[in-house]
C-alpha cells in the first residue's frame, strides 16, 4: 500500500512545528520509562474490580511531556491517561498515553510503549508509537510514514491484499472485551492462518510496517487509539470501529493494512 499523508496541506512551518515537538515529546518520556523498567516498580491499580495498573513510571513520563508542551505549545489542549484533560485555544489536542501496555512493562517485557498524537475536530492528524526499550519510533501523519530505529530509517507501508485465511490478527487479550465481542473476534480468529496476542501498541506499529494484517480489539480509551491510528493511515491502512464507523474516541477497534482485509473482518464482526 502506498501512505496516504494525513493533512499533508497544513502549512509548512505549522507541519513542521508539529512533528518537531512531537519527537521532543517522545525523547523526553523515554528517560523516565527506562529509569524505572525492570526495578520491580510498585504499580497500583485504578480500578477495584480488576487489576488496572498504574505506575511512577507513568506519572513522570506524562508529567515530562507536558512540562514540554506548556513550553512550546501553550495554546495547544492536552488529554492525557494519567493527568486528564487541559483546555486549550488552538483547536488542537496532544493525546499522549505515558506507557501503554503498563503490565508489559510491570512483567520486564519490551513491547510497551509510549503513545503521542495531535488532532484536531475530525480527528488525530500526527502519531507516534515511540518503543523506547526496543529503540524504534514509528511516526506516520503530515505527510509522513517512518519507522526509525537499530536498522537504520525506513518507510512504512502496509501489506497488500490476501484472503482472511492468509491472514496474521493481533489482539492484546485473548478474553477481549464482552462475551459477545469476544464471539465476534473468535469469528474472525477461526479463519485466520495465525493469531496472536499480547503486544499492546506494539501490534498497531506492525500492521503500519506491513507485517500483520489486523488488530481487532474493544473497550480501548482515546488516548490508546489516536497514535495507532494516525501512523497506520499514513501507512496505507485503515481503523475503524466494528460498524465501519471513526474510532479515534475508542471503544471497539479494527485496524486493517487495506480496505479487503477490512471489509472481509468488518463482515464477520457484524
Amino acid at each position: 500500500m502506498t501512505s496516504t499523508p494525513l493533512r499533508a496541506d497544513l502549512p509548512a512551518p505549522l507541519r513542521d512545528a508539529l512533528i518537531d515537538v512531537a519527537n521532543r515529546l517522545a525523547d523526553a518520556a523515554r528517560g523516565p520509562t527506562l529509569s524505572h523498567f525492570r526495578t520491580g516498580l510498585h504499580a497500583e491499580s485504578k480500578e477495584t474490580a480488576r487489576f488496572d495498573p498504574v505506575t511512577e513510571a507513568d506519572r513522570a513520563s506524562e508529567r515530562a511531556m507536558r512540562d514540554i508542551l506548556a513550553e512550546l505549545r501553550p495554546d495547544d489542549a492536552i488529554l492525557g491517561e494519567e493527568y486528564g484533560a487541559t483546555p486549550g485555544t488552538s483547536g488542537l489536542t496532544w493525546v499522549l498515553d505515558p506507557i501503554d501496555g503498563t503490565r508489559a512493562y510491570l512483567v520486564g517485557g519490551p513491547t510497551w510503549g509510549v503513545l503521542i498524537s495531535v488532532a484536531d475536530a475530525q480527528g488525530p492528524i500526527l502519531g507516534i508509537i515511540d518503543q523506547p526499550y526496543i529503540g524504534e519510533r514509528f511516526l506516520g501523519g503530515l505527510g509522513l510514514a517512518e519507522v526509525r530505529g537499530p536498522m537504520g530509517r525506513s518507510s512504512l507501508a502496509t501489506r497488500a491484499p490476501r484472503p482472511l485465511a492468509e491472514a496474521l490478527v493481533m489482539t492484546t487479550f485473548p478474553e477481549i472485551g464482552t462475551a459477545e465481542e469476544e464471539a465476534a473476534f473468535r469469528r474472525v480468529a477461526s479463519r485466520a492462518r495465525l493469531v496472536r496476542y499480547g503486544m499492546d501498541c506494539y501490534a498497531y506499529a506492525l500492521v503500519a510496517a506491513g507485517q500483520v494484517d489486523l488488530v481487532i480489539e474493544a473497550g480501548l480509551q482515546t488516548y490508546d487509539v489516536q497514535a495507532p491510528i494516525a501512523v497506520i493511515e499514513a501507512a496505507g491502512g485503515i481503523v475503524t470501529d466494528w460498524q465501519g464507523r471513526p474510532a479515534h474516541q475508542g471503544g471497539q477497534i479494527l485496524a486493517a493494512a487495506n480496505a479487503s482485509i477490512h471489509a472481509e473482518a468488518l463482515a464477520l464482526l457484524g
